[in-house]
């Protein structure tokens, strides 16, 4: 097998190294180069030490120029800048992790909003593709298939809470070890940057649809994954919803319902997100979780990938829950 030749820049942060896991044990890529001018010269091993014995690559301080698929694991704002100041190899691919290119008003540079569950067909077709943040990707799925059936009627309600990789590696006051332990915080309450592109997906599907998310923010004392917690109005009994869940996800291998109220465990380490379905009254309660560095970030980007080269969807992405 010919494998695609991949570069990621801004290798050396929470999402570049798990995106070096995955991508390193992917049968059909070539990594290339894992670009960062702060650790350039210092083996991949040195920093992500995890992947000891794993590889003999080295950080870089100029990308390769050979590449057939860039990954962009870089801070809000730098993507553009880096977009602007790089001559990249014509035709090349290119996977956002940052929030630049994820709003159809902002200048796009021809990028489709990578979520497979919402738009897998033009994602196979893309050339760019802005993967969605991790708050994000929890919510809408959670969502979708009541927005694809018309069944947003009112405000959606939610809590998430989040483990501190979501972060991103460096240091502030609230991912400080000192503080993070032992702690919960809410943040950023009813203005998270998530919510345009949540909103903006939901329309996607039901244009009428113009009501608030209602969206409280947690800072868990925990390292990774995320639970969200919704409600909102549906008059529908509820195994008549959990058909149309079952019916909207039937042929997407990561999303699955379950019959109990799901945990994080479930999920960290995976590329899989858990739905969790009751109703109460008039009120609809939903559970989504997932790993907010794998289908929130690197495995989100590794499966958009996938679909990108025509590949089966799951290569590579065959990933064990931690459980214990």
């Amino acid at each position: 097998m010919v494998k695609v030749k991949v570069g990621i820049a801004g290798a050396s942060g929470y999402a570049g190294g798990e995106l070096l896991r995955i991508l390193l044990h992917h049968p059909a890529v070539e990594v290339r180069c894992a670009h960062s001018r702060h650790h350039a010269g210092k083996p991949v091993a040195e920093v992500h030490s995890d992947l000891l014995g794993e590889t003999a690559l080295q950080f870089s301080a100029e990308m390769a120029n050979d590449l057939d698929l860039l990954f962009l694991c870089l801070g809000h704002g730098e993507s553009v800048r880096y977009l602007h100041e790089q001559q990249l190899p014509e035709g090349i691919r290119i996977i956002d992790f940052s929030q630049d290119f994820r709003l159809a008003r902002m200048p796009d540079h021809g990028f489709v909003y990578g979520l497979p569950e919402l738009q897998r067909a033009a994602i196979a077709r893309a050339r760019r593709v802005a993967n969605p943040g991790c708050f994000a990707t929890g919510i809408q799925l959670a969502l979708l298939p009541l927005a694809q059936n018309g069944l947003l009627h009112g405000e959606v309600h939610v809590s998430a809470i989040t483990g501190s990789t979501g972060a991103g590696q460096a240091l502030s006051e609230t991912s400080h070890f000192s503080w993070r332990n032992n702690n919960v915080q809410v943040y950023k309450p009813f203005q998270h940057q998530h919510l345009a592109e949540i909103q903006q997906s939901l329309k996607f599907l039901q244009p009428i649809w113009e009501a608030q998310i209602n969206f409280l923010p947690f800072r868990g004392s925990f390292t990774r994954g995320i639970l969200s917690a919704l409600y909102l109005d549906c008059e529908l009994p509820l195994a008549q919803v959990h058909d149309l869940y079952a019916a909207y996800y039937a042929t997407h291998p990561f999303v699955h319902l379950s019959r109990k109220m799901p945990d994080l465990k479930q999920v960290v380490n995976t590329n899989n997100c858990v739905l969790y379905l009751e109703k109460h009254g008039r009120k609809l309660f939903l559970t989504s979780v997932i790993d907010n560095l794998v289908k929130g970030a690197a495995g989100q980007a590794v499966q958009n990938m996938n679909l990108m080269f025509g590949w089966e969807e799951t290569l590579g992405l065959r990933l064990k829950a931690v459980a214990y």
